[in-house]
């Protein structure tokens, strides 16, 4: 078990938050996020010749109602709602975050988290960067500790989630240049 403290940064009034890690994804649960992420999309269905040997619809365009496929973060997002539950992010308030993936290097503190949900979506007071679009209802959260447990944390609240393939586990990309939301305790 893994139980940090961490210090939201942007945050004007201090907040804080307690993460608790019951266990690690294994490789059966991981594999659904990452092939989410990494897999293509599906083609779109073909449409199917009308009478008469034209394609059905106007122009010849067919399928004009069926739903564009899924992009690779919907696709995570999905993977993410029916994971495991495998520890919690607790705030100053209330209200806590599923932990559904957990991940930690072999060889580092490297640490990625996914909660089920934004995190700060409900507490203004983390002060997010102006315009900054709202994101999916998941956050991937990439720790990196020193070896007595004390570091920085990163989130993809203001930057996107990749595969780092090398690592087989989801990323922040760019992690180096991403605004640190977090210092990390033990």
């Amino acid at each position: 078990m893994l139980s940090l403290r961490a210090k939201v940064v942007p945050s004007a009034t201090g907040g804080s938050l307690t993460v608790t890690v019951s266990r690690w994804s294994t490789d059966a649960e991981r594999a659904p996020l990452l092939t989410a992420l990494s897999a293509p999309p599906p083609p779109p269905p073909a449409a199917a010749p009308a009478a008469g040997g034209r394609a059905a619809g106007r122009g010849g365009r067919g399928g004009r109602g069926s739903a564009p496929p899924p992009t690779p973060i919907e696709r995570l997002a999905a993977a993410v709602k029916v994971a495991p539950t495998l520890g919690y992010v607790w705030g100053d308030g209330v209200t806590g975050y599923s932990i559904k993936y957990a991940w930690r290097s072999p060889a580092s503190d490297r640490i990625v988290l996914v909660t089920d949900r934004r995190l700060g979506a409900h507490a203004p007071e983390w002060g997010l960067p102006a315009g900054t679009p709202p994101g999916p209802e998941f956050t991937v959260i990439e720790l990196r500790l020193d070896g007595a447990g004390a570091g920085e944390g990163k989130a993809s609240l203001s930057t996107a989630v990749v595969l780092d393939s090398a690592a087989s586990t989801l990323a922040l990309d760019r992690f180096a240049a991403a605004p640190v939301l977090l210092k990390v305790t033990r």
